[in-house]
């Protein structure tokens, strides 16, 4: 092993774990690495998990692996980062390499999240891409109560049940109609365009408007099949006389009273009466009063 690796012909990729070959690594082998690094019973988690469970997108980054308490692994940056984990005999499945079961990836990725806020969107978008019933999320949550963010994690949870899909239709509920006094829309309308089920984030027809809100936190507006559905449900929209609007993540994120007082104005334009709203609480409007 000496003479392999002082001649070049192998090399030592983390402590105690050596490449039988030249050249970079690739992906597989430094997932490989990092679990066998980590000894036994160590599993990749965290973000590495969820981009092996195609929750996320793959990026550059450490490996991350979580390990049992006793176990002696420490990060090794910039390649490895490790956790550790009392539960780590429930939460794995046996997969090459091993990797955390896909409930328990979401909430450890809502974990790890920097503020309550985070942590409940990160639930909201994961489950919501994800095939994982609430109930099922719900059942891991139970059995493996997290000691951080549990309140934020069951209401990310409550928020799905109830029908939200994304992190942006949190942010639109919460920043947009229950700050600024405004009806709480339908969410997830299902609308028939071209013989197929389109469904459409926010609609007010219940509260007697023929509104419908998009909320576009997509990264694939170049796509011409994309391009194409949201044309087809904008001319179905109007051919029905439904009112658009439409909005991205900058603007519910950075001008949420703007954006309130557009939905506002076109509430009250098609028929919506402003005393039935509620009574406004966004602490940017007050500052400006």
């Amino acid at each position: 092993m000496r003479a392999n690796i002082d001649a070049g012909r192998w090399r030592i990729v983390l402590p105690g774990v050596i490449a039988t070959f030249t050249g970079e690594l690739s992906r597989t082998a430094k997932l490989h690495a990092a679990v066998l690094y980590g000894g036994g019973h160590a599993t990749l988690s965290h973000r590495t998990a969820a981009e092996e469970w195609n929750l996320v997108p793959v990026i550059e980054g450490p490996i991350e692996i979580t390990v049992p308490y006793t176990s002696s692994a420490v990060s090794q940056p910039p390649m490895v980062l490790v956790h550790r984990s009392r539960a780590l005999a429930y939460t794995a499945v046996e997969m090459r390499p091993p990797r955390t079961r896909t409930t328990d990836t979401i909430v450890d990725l809502a974990v790890s999240q920097r503020t309550p806020r985070e942590a409940t969107n990160t639930i909201v978008d994961l489950v919501s891409r994800s095939r994982v019933l609430v109930s099922t999320m719900d059942a891991c949550v139970a059995l493996r109560p997290p000691f951080r963010y549990r309140a934020a994690i069951l209401l990310g949870l409550a928020l799905v049940r109830n029908g939200l899909m994304s992190a942006l239709e949190v942010e639109y509920q919460k920043e947009v109609e229950d700050e600024h006094g405004l009806p709480a829309g339908d969410k997830q309308t299902p609308f028939e365009v071209d013989g197929k089920t389109l469904w459409e984030d926010v609609t007010y027809d219940s509260h007697g408007v023929r509104l419908t809100v998009r909320l576009d936190g997509r990264a694939t507006h170049a796509m011409a099949s994309v391009a194409f559905r949201d044309r087809r449900r904008d001319n179905a929209g109007e051919l029905a006389g439904r009112a658009r609007l439409v909005y991205g993540w900058q603007d519910v994120r950075t001008s949420p009273c703007a954006v309130a007082a557009e939905v506002r104005m076109v509430l009250v334009r098609e028929g919506w009466d402003p005393a039935d709203g509620r009574e406004p609480t966004c602490p940017r409007c007050r500052a400006r009063e």
